[in-house]
């Protein structure tokens, strides 16, 4: 039945009826997976969307500061808009929901046992219907030896998956390696953050070395029918994000966006959201973009949603 209303939802342009059909957003980051909207009614404020694309991972995080923590700051703008997260996942059929927490925001609250206590009360809270699989973001914080932290953070048995970014350079593949051995031990899922920027070779290189179940973006990887098939053959599924990357500048368009590849090729691809707040588009926006755009058809854009379903699952052997 939900596959027949999501058809029917796309054929007649209805965000409405997509809301309600169940769906998954497995790549969102906790303090940035709500709406302006939901913000703009807390603050009394309306806050101006971006004018262009952003040149840089910089210019966007400049941008979020000066148009949204600005007018909710400190922890209780932080919980405002974990809230925010939340209830945006109620608000639009998100079934299966994957935020990305960083050590930072955990140390905010003093202990990992009191920031789970709050995390798990706004869960409870605004979306008790959502079943939520966090992560644990790694290599955010540049001047921060996180691998010591693991241990202590992975013995509360809480988060699901670990989510690496190296963006910033400041560590070794070895040091990622550690990284992810550990959450491999811990039966965790592993995934990183690499093919929104640079090329294939990084997307297979990451994938190899550190054994990677799923990529966040991973969208390079269409450079290469050998990394597309190596991806597919192993079972890594790539969690994308249409109008993140649009915005960011490694995407021309809908219309050509690298997930026509990926799925031709039999990647294992979903759709989702990454960053709500800055880039105002929902799972079930996403889903309509990429329909009326004519990147996909309503029977494939099904099959991504079913894939985002089956959470969480390990690549093959």
């Amino acid at each position: 039945m939900d596959k027949e209303d999501f058809l029917q939802a796309l054929a007649e342009n209805s965000i409405d009826l997509l809301k309600r059909i169940p769906k998954s957003d497995l790549h969102s980051h906790a303090g940035r997976g709500g709406s302006r909207s939901y913000i703009e009614a807390f603050a009394q404020v309306k806050i101006p969307p971006p004018i262009v694309p952003f040149d840089s991972l910089a210019e966007m995080n400049q941008w979020l500061n000066d148009n949204v923590k600005v007018h909710c700051p400190g922890l209780p703008g932080y919980l405002k808009r974990l809230e925010a997260s939340f209830a945006q996942a109620s608000n639009d059929g998100i079934s299966v929901l994957a935020l990305s927490f960083a050590i930072d925001e955990i140390d905010t609250f003093g202990s990992v046992q009191r920031f789970i206590h709050v995390v798990e009360s706004l869960h409870t809270e605004y979306a008790p219907y959502t079943a939520f699989f966090p992560d644990l973001a790694l290599g955010y914080s540049q001047n921060m030896d996180e691998s010591n932290k693991l241990d202590e953070i992975f013995a509360a048995q809480w988060f699901k998956g670990i989510d690496i970014c190296n963006y910033a350079g400041s560590h070794t593949v070895q040091s990622l390696k550690r990284m992810s051995e550990k959450a491999h031990q811990s039966g965790l899922i592993c995934k990183a953050h690499i093919g929104e920027f640079g090329g294939c070779d990084d997307v297979l290189r990451y994938a190899e070395e550190l054994q990677l179940d799923q990529i966040q973006h991973g969208i390079a990887a269409a450079e290469s029918p050998y990394v597309m098939r190596w991806l597919a053959d192993h079972g890594v599924q790539l969690n994308v994000c249409p109008t993140s990357n649009i915005m960011l500048k490694n995407s021309k368009s809908y219309e050509t966006h690298q997930i026509r590849a990926l799925f031709d090729h039999g990647v294992p691809v979903t759709i989702n959201t990454d960053d709500l707040l800055i880039f105002d588009s929902s799972a079930s926006q996403e889903y309509l973009r990429s329909y009326q755009a004519g990147l996909m058809s309503a029977e494939e854009l099904n099959l991504i949603r079913e894939v985002g379903l089956y959470y969480p699952q390990k690549r093959k052997a």
